[in-house]
């Protein structure tokens, strides 16, 4: 079973997934392009919330099981991780989901200030303490068991999370990550990092690299925004991460591959929301992966100029970073064949 839901390659079209094109200027950029998350970008209320759940809920759940199950350290890591910091996160995303979506989630508080937190979608309790650290968590058969309240708040959730903080000297480091949908990048290789070596293999982001401090400083004391980025697919696996999962085979890992005789080819979309807390000197990240078939772009001549574009205004270290150098003249001649 484990396998099977590493190799699942679909993820099924939902009727009430929201809708994104970050690349309407049908240019590929490198930059923060962050946007107030109180703007609605088309798709109404759903577009200011932090996260966003759909019907393949049970799915991206799935995903973050199996991940788990395959070797939680691979997927989950933090870094000085304070419990100032991990109560204010959780506290954060309890408060939201209660909020944002009163239909599922269900917060109870005791006596002695302790929490009980129900998820009708998972039939989940977690039992928290009043510094929101997890006593028990009420699970069918979690494998392996939850490791803190951030590790099982995350399986309730389609966002992957990752969590920057600032010391007082305005050193930044990346304290936490929950990472099961990986797009070619990895929770241990990330761990401790501070932002601009995090993103060091971005081509084109020296620019941003020079203002890091002055964007982490955004991140956490700014309103709540939102940015977008985006690549190319040749599958919807959710889970990309660098190193294939025993008998996997890697070139069907990658997801990479474009065959113009058979063509199948995703636009790949991270709608990445942050929160910051700037009473502990950090901030929320959060993930959350669409994809759009390309066949159905490609049938709006509006939508497949820009993304033919867009392909053409990459440049060749971004090409390479985007796992497109090989394909993409093979990619713009699909794309243009109508």
């Amino acid at each position: 079973m484990l396998q099977l839901l590493m190799e699942a390659k679909t993820v099924e079209a939902s009727n009430d997934a929201v809708y994104y094109f970050p690349l309407s200027n049908g240019r590929y950029e490198v930059k923060p392009g962050l946007i107030p998350l109180t703007n609605d970008i088309g798709n109404g209320q759903v577009d200011q919330q932090v996260f966003q759940i759909d019907e393949n809920f049970a799915h991206y759940r799935d995903v973050k099981l199996a991940g788990r199950t395959e070797r939680l350290s691979k997927y989950y890591q933090t870094s000085n991780y304070s419990n100032v910091v991990a109560s204010a996160i959780a506290q954060l995303i309890i408060n939201r989901l209660t909020q944002e979506y009163p239909q599922y989630f269900h917060i109870e508080r005791g006596s002695n200030a302790d929490i009980k937190f129900y998820n009708q979608l998972t039939g989940e309790s977690l039992y928290l303490d009043p510094n929101y650290q997890i006593q028990i968590a009420q699970t069918s058969s979690i494998i392996p068991p939850y490791a803190s309240t951030l590790d099982a708040l995350a399986a309730q959730i389609q966002e992957d999370i990752t969590v920057i903080s600032r010391r007082k000297n305005g050193n930044n480091w990346v304290s936490a990550i929950h990472l099961c949908y990986p797009n070619h990048w990895s929770a241990e290789e990330k761990i401790g990092k501070d932002f601009a070596t995090v993103h060091v293999p971005v081509a084109g982001i020296e620019k941003i690299n020079r203002r890091a401090n002055a964007i982490v400083n955004t991140m956490i004391i700014r309103e709540p925004m939102v940015r977008f980025a985006w690549g190319l697919s040749t599958d919807t696996r959710l889970n990309h991460h660098p190193e294939a999962p025993p008998n996997v085979s890697v070139k069907q890992w990658l997801g990479r591959n474009f065959n113009r005789e058979h063509p199948r080819l995703y636009l790949r979309i991270e709608r990445q929301v942050i929160w910051g807390l700037p009473e502990c000197e950090a901030a929320l990240f959060t993930i959350r992966t669409y994809f759009r078939d390309c066949h159905v772009i490609k049938k709006d001549p509006q939508l497949r100029y820009q993304l033919s574009a867009a392909i053409h205004s990459m440049r060749p270290e971004s090409l390479i970073y985007k796992g497109l150098a090989d394909s993409k003249a093979e990619i713009l001649a699909w794309l243009d064949q109508v």
